[in-house]
């Protein structure tokens, strides 16, 4: 009677480290995927399903079967166009990354990051060198580093310019900032197809509005004709900043704005354990 007992305690225990690690993985995976097409592709899928459902409850035959087909291809579908994700995820896996904590960054680098930015746009702002520099936040930017030269080096204003120095085999093309490093340069960003967009700004205003407009990247750039600095985030464009209020926005964005989630992060902590 113990013993079985024992194996039907055993049983539950296992039943609960399979759920805990199931979620684990696919907490992982979806790390893998945020910010790149396959959200929306999830979303598609997920529209689907719920099609599928929805006709089959109104008896609408012919959609429903529409549906069903569609799921019944969807697995091959989902290897074939989720293939950069999936490569991603096993290069990940075979590194021993895919399981690796991704903590914050630290204030220190964050401070370190936006004195080098200020610095190397005053530098060039004042002999008209174009940049255009993308900082990831939340939403992860994988899909446009791939598209460049990764670099994968700590952060500086001397490092920042010289990659932006005309006719130099990175100056063309956006620069990615990744947990305060240089991940990429040479980067290409999806350009923005809004019409509202004034006639007179050319290609890097269109890609650090477009940028801005599927992440939550905050995106610098320096007018090679003007040597005006401006910045996009959330698909607005702040235009012709001077020194004092691209400082501001710079600094409210990428230290105050990451200040405030690690304070409100630690609130929900402490509520936890007292809730507890």
């Amino acid at each position: 009677m113990q013993l079985f007992a024992d194996f039907t305690l055993w049983k539950y225990l296992a039943s609960i480290v399979d759920i805990v690690l199931v979620w684990y993985v696919i907490y992982k995976l979806i790390n893998v995927i945020r910010g790149t097409k396959a959200v929306q592709l999830l979303k598609g899928i997920l529209v689907i399903l719920l099609v599928r459902v929805v006709s089959e409850w109104l008896g609408l035959i012919t959609l429903s079967w529409m549906m069903q087909q569609a799921i019944n291809w969807g697995f091959l579908a989902i290897i074939i166009i989720f293939q950069p994700e999936l490569r991603r995820a096993l290069e990940q896996l075979g590194r021993g990354r895919f399981f690796s904590r991704s903590g914050s960054p630290d204030d220190d680098n964050q401070e370190k990051t936006v004195a080098a930015i200020l610095k190397a746009t005053d530098y060039m702002a004042k002999r008209r060198i174009g940049a255009l520099i993308s900082i990831e936040r939340e939403t992860g930017m994988g899909d446009y580093i791939e598209t460049g030269i990764q670099l994968n080096s700590n952060i500086s204003s001397e490092l920042l310019i010289n990659i932006f120095i005309p006719n130099t085999p990175l100056h063309d093309g956006a620069v990615i900032i990744q947990r305060n490093n240089v991940s990429a340069a040479a980067c290409y960003l999806p350009l923005s197809e809004s019409p509202f967009i004034s006639k007179e700004l050319g290609t890097r205003h269109r890609a650090a509005l477009g940028i801005s407009e599927v992440t939550d990247s905050v995106t610098v750039i320096v007018s090679e004709e003007t040597g005006n600095i401006s910045l996009t985030k959330n698909g607005a464009l702040h235009r012709d900043l001077n020194t004092e209020e691209f400082k501001e926005i710079l600094t409210s964005e990428l230290l105050i704005h990451n200040k405030t989630k690690q304070a409100s992060s630690a609130r929900w902590n402490w509520r936890g354990k007292n809730n507890g």
